[in-house]
């Protein structure tokens, strides 16, 4: 009887494990694809000139669907996915930044994003652009998840 009520105790026990790893994995990010990123960025590169003074911003490869970097201040940059998270599965669903150079739209559904927080300006998307974490040693940007 104790040898039932044990074995019952372990079957249920990891049939309950089982669904709490399965239900806690988090198969995207504001309806962005979770993708692993390491980009290092040398801000003497030519190419990366724009990120030489507060307000700069260049797209870069990785991610979802491509990097916006976008330089905040002397010491931060801010790197945010450029998959609009709202419908964000439609292939147009990127974002560009607009000719103010602090928004970025998606031209495809209007929503409207700040570059200095990533959050929604204009509906109809509901969540902020997936931000990357980004380090700066003076020299090279670390950009990372």
């Amino acid at each position: 009887m104790k040898r039932n009520k044990l074995y019952s105790l372990t079957v249920g026990l990891s049939v309950l494990m089982t669904i709490l790893f399965f239900a806690c994995k988090k198969e995207n990010d504001n309806g962005v694809p979770i993708v692993p990123v390491d980009i290092y960025i040398y801000t003497s590169n030519p190419s990366f000139i724009n990120l030489n003074a507060v307000g700069g911003w260049v797209y870069i490869t990785g991610g979802a669907r491509g990097i916006l970097v976008y330089r905040k201040s002397i010491s931060e940059f801010m790197a945010y996915d450029r998959n609009c998270t709202y419908n964000s599965n439609d292939p147009c669903a990127i974002v560009y930044v607009d000719s103010s150079n602090i928004i970025a739209t998606d031209t495809c559904c209007n929503s409207m994003f700040s570059m200095v927080d990533g959050t929604v300006l204009q509906a109809p998307a509901g969540l902020p652009l997936k931000t990357y974490y980004t380090t700066f040693d003076g020299n090279v940007i670390h950009i990372y998840n």
